[in-house]
């Protein structure tokens, strides 16, 4: 049982880091800056001004990206939206 439960973890795993990497890849023509971090478990957002980064997250069992503590969020199904809506809260 361990070994199933590990691999659906490393599988969840796999595939947030997908999803974070679509959303960096749709950050880029935006000219937003950021960077996959921690084992690519985030993403992490550099603002265009002075000021700490955003981390962004997927969270609400894949179904959001999510930032600010999760008070903010938007759908993974809607990447080049999720990446305006960034894009706008990060002040670029």
């Amino acid at each position: 049982m361990r070994t199933v439960a590990a691999h659906l973890y490393e599988q969840q795993q796999q595939s947030e880091a997908l999803l974070l990497t679509l959303l960096h890849d749709a950050l880029l023509p935006l000219g937003v800056r950021a960077e996959l971090r921690d084992n690519d478990t985030a993403l992490m957002v550099h603002r265009p001004q002075v000021g700490l980064p955003v981390w962004v997250f997927v969270g609400y069992g894949g179904a959001f990206y999510s930032w600010q503590s999760a008070e903010k969020r938007h759908p993974v199904s809607d990447v080049p939206g999720a990446a305006r809506v960034l894009a706008d809260y990060v002040g670029h």
